[in-house]
């Protein structure tokens, strides 16, 4: 007999490939899902894979996706007890999770009040450093004046960096003190059209860093472990393309005491659920730390692939108030493995995204290879979100094998109605320098005559598009054909995948 699910019914509180990743680990454990949806997202793959369906609102995240009180109500008329934030949108919202606690909804990620915490990054700056985790030396830059005495008394060059935000917005650097003006000015209005909050502060600018990050999980009874890390330094505009696990330059112990340290930060706060400490990792070996994501990295794939360990199932485990299952001692990391993050974006034009609609799409597959996706042949990758297609990340042995393997997918890789950057990560798969381990985080910008040629789209005919297509027509097909009744419950939809299952049960 199977255990009892640790809940009936989950709400995952966000769209596409986070949203199926989590919802396909809630039906292993016997949960049923609730999908939400914008309007654009009425047909999303997470919307089919779902238990239930309910609409929230217009394409606008700040009308569906980020509006809690929907996201609340929905789980009340759904009698969902738990919500999943996956990340972005409202996973890193100490409201939001305050509020879910109020309503007795459990919230399937740390406490509100370490959100809160850590959230300022000027404010976990002072928590950590007082825990004993190095930083990165700086300080505020609340007006030009601030901005000017502590650029001048750390040294140039410097980088401006948003308060309340991440993923690469709000950020300058500046590397002379004639362009801290303009800097200061623009950081400010992006971080305020970003994130609400045009607060920034000041940092040390680390030359030819490597942005290395520790993945954490922690329970509701004092015990955190480490899982290891994640090599994210391959990034463009500030945000990470590519990630791979071992770090190539890392000793083991390197990484042990990076992860002793990052424990002892979420202690420091009263962490549980997953999370992430990021540092600039230095030539030297120096590391220093530069903000605490507080929710499930896009990147976490990596690490379930070489430790076995299910991220959103502890999530799950967690917020019910289990146990860890493991102890630091029981985590073994076993061979390398990398990702490489597919989107709908053009890298010839500064990788500016390239909404439109899929007409055939073929995911790579074979032993070791691991494809995370939100989209399906005909559906559109929308303006009004992230354009990301797929994370696809493969494991082997060794960093060659995955190396080898990561080529071989990327050649099985097949899109057609939109631009991607399929190509670019062909050709950064065959860079010396990366091939080598021997990158930064400025790797793109110093090798973009190498990296950046023509986005990638299949030939318009010849057998590779015909399969494509012959394989994606015959799921629409065969989709076309289910059941789509709604339930009673209004707005609510039957998912195809349970329409089928009742079908074999009459």
């Amino acid at each position: 007999m199977l255990p009892k699910p640790l809940f009936d019914k989950v709400l995952v509180a966000n769209r596409g490939e986070i949203a199926v990743r989590v919802m396909r680990t809630l039906r292993e454990m016997g949960i049923r899902s609730v999908a939400v949806y914008s309007d654009v997202d009425r047909a999303a793959l997470h919307v089919r894979m779902a238990d239930e369906a309910y609409p929230i609102g217009p394409a606008a995240a700040s009308e569906s996706y980020l509006r809690a009180d929907k996201i609340l109500a929905v789980a009340k008329k759904s009698g969902a007890k738990a919500i999943h934030p996956g990340y972005g949108f409202l996973s890193e919202n100490s409201g939001f999770a305050k509020q879910c606690e109020e309503e007795g909804i459990v919230f399937i990620g740390p406490p509100w009040q370490a959100i809160r915490d850590m959230g300022s990054k000027t404010g976990a700056r002072a928590i950590i450093e007082k825990a004993g985790v190095p930083v990165v030396p700086g300080g505020t830059a609340n007006n030009l004046d601030d901005a000017r005495t502590e650029a001048k008394r750390i040294g140039y060059p410097v980088m401006l960096k948003a308060s309340a935000g991440g993923g690469g917005k709000g950020m300058r650097l500046v590397e002379k003190e004639d362009e801290l003006e303009s800097a200061w000015e623009r950081a400010r209005s992006e971080a305020a059209k970003a994130f609400g909050n045009d607060h920034v502060y000041l940092e040390k600018a680390i030359i030819k860093p490597r942005h290395v990050e520790i993945q954490v999980l922690g329970d509701k009874h004092g015990n955190v472990v480490h899982l290891f890390e994640r090599d994210c330094s391959v990034q463009r505009r500030h945000q990470k393309v590519v990630e791979e696990t071992p770090c190539p330059v890392a000793t083991p112990e390197l990484i042990a005491k990076m992860g002793a340290v990052a424990v002892q930060g979420a202690k420091a706060v009263g962490y549980y659920s997953a999370g992430t400490f990021e540092f600039l990792l230095d030539r030297s070996g120096s590391f220093y730390f530069l903000e605490m994501n507080t929710r499930l990295q896009v990147e976490h794939p990596i690490t379930e692939l070489v430790t076995g360990v299910d991220l959103v199932r502890e999530m799950i485990r967690v917020a019910a108030g289990e146990k860890l299952e493991f102890e630091q001692k029981d985590l073994v990391r076993r061979g390398a493995a990398i990702e490489c993050r597919v989107y709908a974006e053009d890298p010839t034009a500064d990788f500016m995204p390239s909404p439109g609609k899929i007409l055939a799409l073929r995911t790579p597959s074979g032993p070791g290879v691991r494809d995370d996706g939100g989209a399906y042949t005909g559906c559109t990758i929308s303006s009004f979100y992230d354009p990301l297609v797929s994370k696809l990340s493969v494991w082997a042995p060794d960093r060659p094998r995955a190396i080898a393997k990561m080529r071989r997918a990327l050649a099985e890789y097949v899109v057609t109605g939109i631009r991607t950057n399929l190509t670019f990560h062909e050709k950064l798969f065959d860079h010396p320098e990366f091939v080598s381990g021997d990158y930064d985080t400025g790797f793109i910008g110093r090798n973009r005559e190498d990296l950046l040629g023509h986005a990638h789209h299949a030939p318009e005919a010849g057998p590779e598009l015909a399969v494509a297509t012959a394989l994606v027509a015959a799921r629409l097909e065969r989709l076309a054909g289910q059941d789509t009744a709604t339930t009673e419950e209004q707005g609510a939809r039957l998912s195809p995948w349970v329409s089928f299952q009742r079908a074999k049960m009459r």
